[in-house]
């Protein structure tokens, strides 16, 4: 959720800017990748930080974040924008040259949430889109219209961690059949309507019934976990030895997906003895303190930071000792 001061374009505030800075430990002359712009938050302070011969490489699959970068940065000699989602960062030629640090920060942004027209929101009626990038792939509209029922179950479930995923998608499939649903609240309403009543002061009374299969369903269409799979693939591969990834997720599911993937590359699997002797482990990466958390006080001024963790990790020379 690329979500301290607020944004002077947006009033949105980028989460964890100071341990995301010492956590890619930029230099002038380096090169780094945001493979998740948003609007600039945490690219301006890197590029603060960069002299005259350093680089800043800005992605986004969102073109109104692109826009933003465009206006923001374009002059500046420094800095490449390309709209695409950092899963495909591997492609790009100023990456394959070798780069210093990546941040990717993950989620739905504040700008797409605000935006009623985006429909990300269950809280502002709009159309049901959910697409981070809206001139890709289907909407959320389109995908419930034709999703068989175990199909949205099994999203809801998986993304979302809903216990009452069957029963949401019995719903959504029987509606479908009177009419189209093409609205955030239509949806947002039909979730809630088949949900259970939780006990008072119950975690179901403390956050709206439709924000799991919101979050499960935008997860889907814009395929973001897979897409984190691929990118963090890719940044291995780019990342130079002493070069420094850092991941800023905002709910269990991505951040087990970036934890697995450092421990995977970090530390050796476990041995069995029954099995044949194989090549030595030869770490690619260096985990550099596990979990991070908001501060207090940027929780108090930006309760979206409340979930957010950090992971940084560091590219190593993948020379056997």
């Amino acid at each position: 959720m690329n979500g301290g001061g607020a944004d002077a374009l947006s009033g949105h505030l980028p989460v964890m800017v100071a341990q995301v800075i010492d956590g890619l430990r930029v230099v002038e002359d380096g090169v780094y990748l945001d493979g998740t712009f948003g609007r600039g938050g945490h690219a301006r302070r890197v590029l603060e930080r960069l002299g005259t011969q350093g680089r800043l490489l800005l992605m986004d699959k969102d073109p109104e974040a692109i826009a933003v970068a465009g206006r923001e940065f374009g002059a500046d000699a420094r800095v490449s924008v390309r709209q695409a989602s950092f899963a495909s960062l591997g492609g790009w030629d100023l990456a394959q040259a070798g780069v210093d640090g990546i941040l990717f920060d993950l989620g739905v942004s504040s700008p797409q949430l605000d935006v009623a027209e985006r429909g990300f929101s269950f809280g502002k009626d709009g159309p049901l889109d959910m697409r981070m990038d809206p001139g890709s792939g289907e909407s959320a509209a389109q995908w419930l219209a034709h999703a068989d029922e175990r199909a949205i179950a099994d999203v809801l479930w998986t993304y979302g961690e809903e216990r009452h995923s069957r029963r949401i998608a019995r719903a959504i499939v029987a509606r479908r059949a009177q009419e189209p649903i093409v609205r955030t609240a239509q949806l947002a309403e039909l979730v809630a309507s088949v949900m259970p009543r939780g006990k008072p002061g119950g975690e179901r009374n403390r956050i709206h019934p439709a924000t799991r299969s919101f979050q499960a369903i935008r997860i889907h269409i814009n395929r973001e976990l897979a897409d984190l799979e691929a990118g963090l693939d890719a940044a291995l591969e780019v990342l130079r030895p002493g070069g420094r990834l850092a991941v800023i997720s905002f709910h269990s599911l991505e951040d087990r997906i970036v934890k697995q993937f450092v421990a995977r590359h970090a530390r050796p699997p476990a041995s069995n003895r029954r099995l044949p002797e194989v090549a030595p482990f030869v770490p690619r990466l260096r985990d550099l303190g596990g979990a991070i958390h908001a501060e207090a006080d940027e929780v108090a001024a930006n309760p979206r930071a409340r979930s957010a963790v950090l992971r940084v990790a560091e590219k190593l020379d993948g020379v056997a000792r």
